[in-house]
C-alpha cells in the first residue's frame, strides 16, 4: 500500500492535530490561522503532484486516486483556504475556541476529500460522517440560542438522512452482495434488464441513496434544514457549508451513480429522478427566497435553487452517460464557479455584518456610497448567481444547459431559464438597496487584510471564469473523462 497517495489528507489531519496542541500553549491566536493556512498549502502541493497520474486505489479498492478525486481535493483545499482567510474578523466571537474552530474546518475538509475519492459504500459512509460531525459542531459554535437551535436541527435531520442513506446501501448490498462500486456495476451488468427492473430491493435502494444524497446537496424535499441552519450558524461556517458540503455531495453522487449505476438502462431512470427534483428545487427555492428579509436566509433558499440548476446537469449525465462527458464536466465547472461566487458573497456579508451587527437586507441601504468597493464585490457575486455575463455564473449555466439541450432536455432548460429570471428579482433587490437606498448611519465597512484578500481572490476568480472559462473547463473535462464509457 502506497500511503504517499494519501499525503494531502494526512497533511491536513496532522495540521488539525498540531493546531489543537499549539492552541494550548500560545497566547497569540493569530498563529493558529497561519498554521492552518500553511497546512493547506502543503496539502495542496501534494494534491497537485497527483494530477494527471494513472488511476490507482488504496485499501483494497476502497479509495480511488484519480483526476476526479484530485480535482475535488484541490477545490476543497481552496474553499477552506478562503474561509480561514475570511474568518480573521469573525473568530473573536469565540476567542476561547479558535483552535477547535480551525481544527474542525480542516477535519471537515479531510472528510470531503475522502468522500470525493471513495470507491466503496463503507468508506463512503465513514467519510461522510467525518464531514457531517465536524459541520454539526461548527454550526453550533456561537453557543447562543439561534446557533444552538440550528446545530440541533442540523444534527437531528442529518442523522435521519444518514439512516436513510445507510438503509439504501444495505439494500444495494443485499441485492448485489458487494460494497465496492466497480463490483456492484459488474454484478448489475451481468443481469438481464428484466431482472433489474423487477427487483424492488434495488430500485428502493437506489431511491434511498438519492434521498440521502439529496439532504447533503439541499435538494427539495430534503431542504428543510437549510434556512434555519444558514441563519443561525456563524457566517464563515455558513459560507463553508453552502459550498463545501454541496460540492462534496455532488462529487459522491457522480462517483456512485456513474461507477455503480452507470448502465444506460439504469442511468435514464435516475436521470428522470434528478430532472424532477431539479424542477421542484429550482421553483421552490426561488419562490421562497423572494419574501426573505434576512440575507443569509435568502442565500439559503438561493442555494436550494442552485442545487436545482446543478441537478439539470445530473439529469443530462443520466441521459448521456454512454455518449460524452459534457454533463459531468459542466457540473464540475458549475461547482467551481459557484464556490467562488457564493464564498465571495458570504465574505462580503461577514464584513458588512460586522459593521452593522445585522443581516437584514434593509440595513444594507446606501452601502454603495459608504463602501463602494465592498458593494461592488457583493454586486458582482449576486450578478454571477443570477447567471448574467461577464460573471462565472453565466458560463457555468451555459455549459450545463447546453449539455441538457444536447440530450433532449429542452423542456428542463426552459424551466431553468425561467427560474433564473425569477431569481433576478431577489438578487437585484439587494443591489438596488445598496446603490439607491439611503444610509441609516455614516461610516465605512472596515475589514482585515485577510478578509480583503479572500474577497479579491473570489472576485477575480468570478471574472476570470466568466471571461476565460476554457482553462478550467478543460481541467473539468479531463477530471470527468474517467467516467466515459
Amino acid at each position: 500500500m502506497n500511503l504517499a497517495l494519501l499525503l494531502p489528507e494526512i497533511a491536513l489531519l496532522a495540521t488539525a492535530i498540531i493546531v489543537i496542541f499549539v492552541d494550548l500553549f500560545v497566547r497569540s491566536k493569530w498563529l493558529l490561522s497561519r498554521l492552518s493556512l500553511s497546512g493547506l498549502v502543503v496539502s495542496g502541493a501534494f494534491a497537485a503532484t497527483m494530477w494527471g497520474g494513472e488511476y490507482t486505489s488504496l485499501f483494497n479498492n476502497m479509495l480511488a486516486v484519480d483526476n476526479f478525486a484530485v480535482f475535488f481535493k484541490l477545490l476543497f483545499i481552496g474553499i477552506v483556504f478562503l474561509v480561514i482567510l475570511a474568518s480573521a474578523d469573525y473568530v473573536s466571537k469565540f476567542d476561547r475556541f479558535q483552535g477547535e474552530y480551525y481544527a474542525l474546518l480542516l477535519l471537515a475538509a479531510v472528510g470531503m476529500m475522502l468522500m470525493a475519492a471513495t470507491a466503496d459504500l463503507i468508506s463512503l459512509y465513514l467519510s461522510l460522517e467525518l464531514t457531517s460531525i465536524s459541520l454539526y459542531a461548527l454550526v453550533g459554535f456561537l453557543k447562543d440560542n439561534r446557533s444552538s437551535e440550528a446545530a440541533l436541527k442540523y444534527l437531528l435531520l442529518g442523522a435521519l438522512a444518514s439512516a436513510v442513506l445507510l438503509y439504501g446501501m444495505a439494500l444495494v448490498f443485499g441485492y448485489t452482495g458487494r460494497t465496492q462500486l466497480g463490483e456492484i456495476a459488474r454484478v448489475l451488468q451481468s443481469m438481464p434488464p428484466r431482472l433489474l427492473f423487477s427487483s424492488p430491493a434495488l430500485l428502493v435502494g437506489l431511491i434511498l441513496l438519492v434521498s440521502g444524497f439529496g439532504f447533503k446537496i439541499a435538494a427539495v424535499p430534503f431542504q428543510m434544514w437549510v434556512p434555519d441552519v444558514y441563519e443561525g450558524a456563524p457566517t464563515p461556517v455558513t459560507a463553508y457549508l453552502s459550498v463545501g458540503s454541496k460540492a462534496a455531495g455532488f462529487a459522491i453522487i457522480l462517483r456512485v451513480l456513474l461507477s455503480a449505476f452507470g448502465q444506460p438502462m439504469l442511468s435514464i431512470n435516475w436521470g428522470f429522478i434528478f430532472a424532477a427534483l431539479a424542477v421542484i428545487s429550482m421553483t421552490i427555492g426561488n419562490l421562497a427566497a423572494i419574501p426573505q428579509t434576512n440575507i443569509k436566509r435568502m442565500l439559503g433558499y438561493s442555494s436550494i435553487a442552485q442545487a436545482g440548476y446543478l441537478m439539470v446537469g445530473l439529469a443530462a449525465v443520466g441521459f448521456g452517460v454512454s455518449r460524452d462527458v459534457a454533463g459531468q464536466s459542466g457540473v464540475l465547472f458549475f461547482l467551481a464557479s459557484y464556490a467562488l461566487t457564493n464564498l465571495g458573497a458570504f465574505i462580503a456579508i461577514i464584513a458588512i455584518s460586522n459593521r452593522f451587527n445585522s443581516d437584514t437586507i434593509a440595513d444594507y441601504a446606501g452601502l454603495g456610497r459608504q463602501s463602494p468597493l465592498m458593494a461592488l464585490a457583493l454586486t458582482l457575486c449576486l450578478i454571477s448567481l443570477i447567471g448574467m455575463p461577464p460573471a462565472a455564473g453565466f458560463m457555468a449555466k451555459f455549459f450545463l444547459f447546453s449539455s441538457a439541450v444536447r440530450h433532449g432536455l429542452i423542456w428542463l432548460v426552459v424551466i431553468a431559464v425561467v427560474n433564473s429570471v425569477i431569481s433576478a428579482y431577489y438578487y437585484l433587490r439587494v443591489v438596488k438597496v445598496m446603490w439607491f437606498g439611503q444610509p441609516a448611519s455614516e461610516g465605512k465597512v472596515f475589514s482585515s487584510g485577510g478578509l480583503r484578500l479572500a474577497l479579491v481572490l473570489c472576485c477575480l476568480g468570478v471574472l476570470l471564469l466568466g471571461i476565460m472559462p476554457d482553462v478550467v473547463m478543460r481541467i473539468a473535462h479531463f477530471a470527468a473523462s474517467m467516467f466515459q464509457m
